[in-house]
C-alpha cells in the first residue's frame, strides 16, 4: 500500500523539525563525534581498562582485551517487591548468555533505582516519584560512563524508570540500545470491579479487609499491573518507537515466548553494535516522537506522558509542545477501549489484536510515519507483525520467528478499525484561560461531563480534601481546587487518591471538575482533571489567587480554563505562591530532593 502521510501529521512533524533545527543538529554532531572515535574501552588507559574486567571470567577477561567483540551493557531496574520488575532477577545472566551466543560480551553496567506510585500513593514518598525520573537518567549515565561499551539493553517496565532510562541512553546516543520488557501479569480480579469496591469504601460502604482483598485480587503476580496506566502506556510507546522487538509488550513473564523474545533482544543488539547499526540518538527523531504522540492518542493511554514525551524529545534534541499533542489529538481516533478508558485490561487489548494491530490501522489511515528506523531494520511496518516460536524436528527450539499480525480486531469493544474508531478525537486537550495553561484527558469523560461550570472548593493538600468529602461538606456542584502540587512545591505526586472521591459525587448527579498544578494516575478516569495546570501556584500561578465560591469553567469542547471574577477585583488579589517550609519538605529523604524542586520550572 502507498503510504500517505495525513496532511496534520505532516504540519505537526514539519514544525517539530523547524522549531528543533539547531539543538538537533547539536546533539547530531556530539554523538556522531562519539560513534567516529571507536569502540569505548580501546581508549582507555592500561589501568582504567584492568578495573573494568577485573572480576570477568577469563575468557571474557580476554576479550575485553581487545575491541574485536562487541560489549553489551545492562542497565537494571530489578528489585524484588515490585511486580513488574521482580521477573527481571534473571535477565542479566540469560542476557549475558544470549549475547555471547551472538559473538559479543555483556556486562551489568549499573542498576537504577525503580519506584511504585501504587505503593506511595497517598505518602509522603510519593513526593519523590517525579523526580525520580531524572534520578534514574543520571543513575543510567554513570552506568554506561564507564564508557567500556558498544551497546546497551535497559531492563524496565514502569512508569518514571522506562522514561528515565531512555533519557539517560540518549546521553550516549551514539549506541544501539534496545528496552528489554518483561510482560504484564495474568489477569486477576477485572479493573472496574476494583474500581467499584474503592468507590464503596470511600463512601463508607465496604470495610478495610473488602478492600484490601479487592486490591490483593487485582494485583496478584509477577508482571505489569493490568490497567493501562503509565505503566502500560510505556511498553506500547517504546514498541511504536521501534525500540523494543515487534510484538514484544505484552507477552507474559513466566512464558517461553517471553525468554526467547529476551534472547533475541540480546543477539540483536550484539548484532547492531558489531555493525555500528541504529544508534539510538539517530534512532529517535523527530519522525519517531511524533509517532509516540499519536500512538498515545490513539489508544488513551497515560497523561503522564505529556511530561514525559517532551523530556525524552529534548534529550534527542528535540523541542515538542503540549499543542503538538493538542493539534494531533484533534485528527486522531481513539481506537482502543482498556480500562480507565473502558472494562478491558491489557491482556484482552493484546489478545483483540494488540500494538500490531493498532499499528497496522494508524499506518494504513496515513497517521504514523512509515520510514523510520527502528531496532528491527528500516520501516515501522516490521510493528505489524507477530514473534511466534520456531517449531524444530523435536518440538519447540526457542527462536523467534515472525508472522503477520492481525488485519482486523478480533473484539470490536476492546479494539477497532480507523473507520469505526470509539471516538474521532484522541481525547487529550489542551486547556488555556486566565488560570493558565493546563491538559485533560477527555477519552474515559462522558460527552455530559465536559463541560463544568461550578464554584470553587479550593485546598491545599488532597488530604484536607478527602477529610471535607468524609465530613460531608462537598455535597453539591463543585470544582476542586488543589493547589500547591506542582513540582517546585512538592515534587508533583500523583493524587490518585482524589478520584474515588469525585467519582461519588459525580454519581450522586452533581457537577464535578478538579483544578491542579499536580498530576494524576496515568489510570485518570471519568472526572474531567485540568492537570499539569503551569505556572504553578508556588511560582505565583494564578491558581494561588482562586478563592472558595469563585465560578470556575472548565470545558474541554473548547479548550478553556476560566474563573469568572471581576478583572478589577482579581487584580486586585495577592499573586504570591506559597512553596512548603523546609519543615514540610523533610523526611522520607525527601530533603535530598531539594534542589530538584528550587530549579523545577513551568511544564508547559
Amino acid at each position: 500500500m502507498t503510504h500517505h502521510l495525513h496532511p496534520l501529521v505532516e504540519e505537526v512533524t514539519r514544525r517539530v523539525v523547524e522549531r528543533s533545527a539547531r539543538d538537533r543538529l547539536t546533539y547530531l554532531a556530539r554523538i556522531r563525534d562519539a560513534a567516529d572515535r571507536g569502540p569505548a574501552r580501546g581508549r582507555l588507559a592500561c589501568a582504567n581498562l584492568a578495573h573494568g574486567f577485573a572480576a570477568s571470567e577469563p575468557t571474557e577477561k580476554a576479550d575485553l582485551r581487545g575491541t574485536t567483540k562487541p560489549n553489551v551493557a545492562i542497565v537494571t531496574s530489578y528489585n524484588d517487591m515490585l511486580s513488574a520488575h521482580q521477573p527481571f532477577e534473571t535477565y542479566p545472566r540469560q542476557l549475558k548468555q544470549a549475547v555471547l551466543r551472538a559473538g559479543g560480551i555483556a556486562q551489568v553496567a549499573g542498576g537504577v533505582p525503580a519506584m511504585c506510585d501504587g505503593i506511595t500513593q497517598g505518602r509522603d514518598g510519593m513526593q519523590l516519584s517525579l523526580f525520580s525520573r531524572d534520578v534514574i537518567a543520571m543513575s543510567t549515565a554513570i552506568a554506561l560512563s564507564h564508557d567500556m561499551f558498544d551497546g546497551a539493553l535497559m531492563l524496565g517496565v514502569c512508569d518514571k524508570i522506562v522514561p528515565g532510562l531512555l533519557i539517560g541512553a540518549l546521553s550516549f546516543g551514539h549506541l544501539p540500545t534496545i528496552l528489554v520488557p518483561a510482560g504484564p501479569m495474568a489477569s486477576g480480579l477485572p479493573n472496574a470491579e476494583k474500581a467499584r469496591v474503592r468507590q464503596l469504601f470511600a463512601e463508607g460502604r465496604a470495610t478495610r479487609e473488602e478492600l484490601l482483598e479487592a486490591e490483593a485480587a487485582s494485583y496478584h503476580g509477577r508482571g505489569t499491573c493490568t490497567f493501562y496506566g503509565t505503566a502500560n502506556s510505556n511498553q506500547l510507546l517504546m514498541e511504536v518507537m521501534g525500540l523494543h522487538l515487534p510484538g514484544a509488550s505484552f507477552v507474559h513473564p513466566d512464558t517461553e515466548l517471553r525468554g526467547a523474545l529476551t534472547d533475541e533482544a540480546g543477539r540483536l543488539v550484539t548484532h547492531l553494535a558489531a555493525t555500528g547499526a541504529a544508534p539510538l540518538g539517530e534512532l529517535v527523531d523527530e519522525r519517531t516522537i511524533v509517532n509516540a504522540c499519536v500512538a498515545l492518542l490513539a489508544t488513551g493511554g497515560s497523561t503522564n506522558h505529556t511530561l514525559h514525551l517532551p523530556a525524552i524529545a529534548r534529550a534527542a534534541g528535540i523541542t515538542l509542545t503540549w499543542q503538538d499533542l493538542s493539534d494531533l489529538s484533534a485528527v486522531v481516533p481513539l481506537l482502543a477501549r482498556v480500562y480507565p478508558n473502558g472494562k478491558a485490561d491489557i491482556n484482552q487489548f493484546h489478545a483483540a489484536g494488540g500494538v500490531g494491530l493498532v499499528v497496522r490501522e494508524l499506518l494504513d489511515a496515513g497517521l504514523l510515519h512509515e520510514d523510520v528506523l527502528t531496532v528491527a531494520g528500516p520501516g515501522l511496518r516490521r510493528y505489524t507483525e507477530e514473534p511466534r516460536l520456531l517449531a524444530g524436528v523435536e518440538g519447540i527450539d526457542g527462536t523467534v520467528t515472525y508472522v503477520d499480525g492481525p488485519r482486523g480486531s478480533l473484539d470490536l469493544s476492546v479494539v477497532r478499525p480507523v473507520a469505526e474508531p470509539f471516538a474521532h478525537d484522541g481525547g487529550l486537550q489542551v486547556l488555556e484561560g486566565n488560570l493558565g495553561t493546563a491538559v485533560v484527558k477527555t477519552s474515559a469523560v462522558a460527552d455530559e461531563h465536559r463541560v463544568v461550570t461550578a464554584p470553587a472548593r479550593v485546598f491545599d493538600d488532597q488530604a484536607d480534601f478527602l477529610a471535607a468529602f468524609q465530613a460531608g461538606s462537598l455535597d453539591g456542584d463543585l470544582v476542586a481546587v488543589l493547589r500547591y502540587q506542582g513540582p517546585a512545591a512538592n515534587g508533583m505526586p500523583e493524587l490518585h487518591k482524589l478520584t474515588p472521591a469525585l467519582g461519588v459525587l459525580m454519581d450522586r448527579g452533581h457537577q464535578v471538575a478538579l483544578v491542579t498544578d499536580g498530576r494524576m494516575s496515568g489510570a485518570s478516569g471519568k472526572v474531567p482533571a485540568a492537570i499539569h495546570l503551569s505556572p504553578e501556584a508556588a511560582l505565583g500561578g494564578p491558581l494561588a489567587r482562586v478563592r472558595d465560591g469563585d465560578l470556575v469553567t472548565l470545558d474541554a469542547t473548547k479548550g478553556s480554563l476560566r474563573v469568572h471574577v471581576d478583572d478589577e477585583e482579581w487584580a486586585a488579589r495577592p499573586s504570591g505562591g506559597r512553596a512548603l517550609s523546609d519543615a514540610e519538605w523533610t523526611g522520607t529523604g525527601r530533603e535530598l530532593f531539594h534542589g530538584m524542586r528550587a530549579l523545577a520550572g513551568g511544564v508547559a
